[in-house]
C-alpha cells in the first residue's frame, strides 16, 4: 500500500482503536499481540487491523470491528443493547462481561481512541471497568447545597481545600467509605457532579494500586491537602470527546463514560441542582442512579424524568425556585404507563441539546462524553497540581 492510498484508507476508517509506534515491524507485532489478547474475550475473529504510515517515522496500527460484527451488535453505533447482543447472561462473570463490552464499544466507536501502547490501552479498559462496577455499588443522599463525608476518613478543609483525607488513611478505602453504603451502612450527602468525581477517582486509584503505586502515593498526598474539584477536576483527570460541531451518536456510550443530560426547560433549570444531570454509563444500557441504586436509569427513563422537572418546579413564598420530587415521580409514572404520551415525550427529549444559553427545540442528549486520562506507568497523562 503506497502512502497516498494508506492515507485514503485511514480517512475511510471510522474510529476504533489506534496504537502508535515507530517501526512497521513493531506494528505487526502489536497486531499479533492485540488479536491474541482479544481472544481472551472471544473477540479475535471480530476485528480487523490496518497498519498505516504517519508523519515522520511513526506508524499507526488501527483496529476496528469487522463491518458484519458491528452491524449485528451495535448498528448505527448504538451500544445500549451490547450486553445482550454479545450473549451475556446473569450467569456471565460480571467483570469479564463488562470488559468485553468496553472492548467492543471502543473498537466500534465512531471516535478514534488513541493509545501510546498496548499496556496503556489495557489499563484504560481496567479503569473504565472499575468505574462502572463502582458506580453500580454507589448509593448517596442527594443534597445540592450540603455535603457530608465519613469522619473516620475525611475532614473538612474549608471552602478552599474541600474535604481532605485524614492523615494515614488509604485513599481507596476513603472513597469507598464515602460512596458505598455496603462499607459503612450509611448514605452521605453529595451533589450529582461531586458524586461522579468520587467514583472516577476511585476507579483510577484502584488501577494505580497495582499499575502505578508511585502515582497513587502522589494522589494520596494531594488529597491530604486539597481536593481537586469541578472544572479543575475535568482539566486534571479527564478527556472530553465529541463536540457540538461533530456530536457523538445519541445512543453511543462506552462503560465508564461520564456524561451530562441537559434540562431543556429554561425555568426549571434555574433550580439549583436541576440544570441537568451528571451520570456515569455503567454498561448494559444502564446509567447511574446514585440516589436509588437499585433502579438505575435507562436512556428513556432518564429523559422522561428530566422532562417532568418543568412540572415539579415551584416558587416559594420568598420567590425562590424549588423542585417537588413527588410531583415529578407521579408524572413520570403516568407517562411511563401511557404509550402515546411516552412516545411523544421521548421524541422531544431524545434530541441533541441546544447550545449553552439556548432553550429552543433541543432535547437532553449531550454531544460529548468524558473519560479518564491514561495512568499507566509507561505512558501516564496525569499531571497533578501543586497546592
Amino acid at each position: 500500500m503506497n502512502s497516498s492510498t494508506a492515507w485514503l484508507a485511514l480517512q475511510s476508517l471510522e474510529g476504533g482503536i489506534q496504537l502508535t509506534t515507530t517501526q512497521a515491524a513493531d506494528a505487526d507485532r502489536l497486531a499479533r499481540d492485540l488479536v491474541a489478547l482479544l481472544d481472551k474475550w472471544a473477540l479475535a475473529s471480530a476485528v480487523q487491523t490496518l497498519t498505516l504510515p504517519l508523519q515522520g517515522s511513526q506508524v499507526a496500527l488501527i483496529c476496528t470491528l469487522r463491518p458484519d460484527f458491528r452491524a449485528r451488535c451495535m448498528p448505527g453505533h448504538d451500544t445500549l443493547a451490547l450486553h445482550d447482543k454479545l450473549g451475556h447472561t446473569p450467569q456471565t462473570d460480571e467483570a469479564w462481561a463488562l470488559e468485553r463490552e468496553i472492548w467492543v464499544a471502543l473498537l466500534g466507536s465512531p471516535h478514534r481512541f488513541q493509545f501510546a501502547s498496548l499496556g496503556s490501552l489495557t489499563s484504560h479498559i481496567r479503569v473504565r471497568r472499575n468505574m462502572a462496577l463502582d458506580a453500580r455499588k454507589t448509593a448517596l443522599a442527594f443534597k445540592t447545597e450540603a455535603a457530608e463525608r465519613p469522619q473516620a476518613f475525611w475532614q473538612d478543609g474549608g471552602d478552599n481545600a474541600g474535604f481532605i483525607l485524614q492523615p494515614g488513611r488509604c485513599l481507596v478505602e476513603a472513597l469507598t467509605a464515602a460512596t458505598q453504603p455496603d462499607a459503612t451502612g450509611k448514605l452521605y450527602d453529595f451533589s450529582c457532579y461531586r458524586a461522579t468525581e468520587y467514583v472516577i477517582l476511585l476507579g483510577i486509584a484502584q488501577e494505580l494500586q497495582s499499575e502505578n503505586p508511585e502515582l497513587l502515593a502522589q494522589l494520596q498526598s494531594l488529597n491530604q491537602v486539597h481536593a481537586v474539584r469541578s472544572g479543575q477536576f475535568h482539566e486534571v483527570y479527564l478527556v472530553e470527546y465529541g463536540s457540538m460541531q461533530a456530536p457523538l451518536p445519541g445512543r453511543f456510550y462506552v462503560p465508564g463514560d461520564r456524561l451530562w443530560f441537559r434540562n431543556p426547560d429554561e425555568r426549571s433549570s434555574d433550580v439549583t441542582g436541576y440544570e441537568g444531570s451528571w451520570v456515569l454509563y455503567m454498561g448494559g444500557g444502564l446509567f447511574s442512579n446514585f440516589w436509588k441504586r437499585d433502579t438505575p436509569y435507562t436512556l428513556e427513563s432518564k429523559a422522561i424524568e428530566i422532562f417532568h422537572w418543568k412540572d415539579g418546579a415551584y416558587t416559594d413564598a420568598q420567590g425562590d425556585l424549588h423542585m417537588d420530587e413527588t410531583v415529578v415521580e407521579a408524572l413520570v409514572a403516568q407517562t411511563e404507563a401511557n404509550p402515546a404520551a411516552r412516545s411523544q415525550v421521548l421524541e422531544r427529549m431524545l434530541r441533541m441539546r441546544d447550545p449553552k444559553g439556548v432553550y429552543a427545540e433541543g432535547g437532553c442528549i449531550d454531544t460529548t462524553r468524558e473519560y479518564p486520562k491514561s495512568v499507566s506507568r509507561g505512558h501516564c497523562e496525569l499531571v497533578l497540581p501543586r497546592f
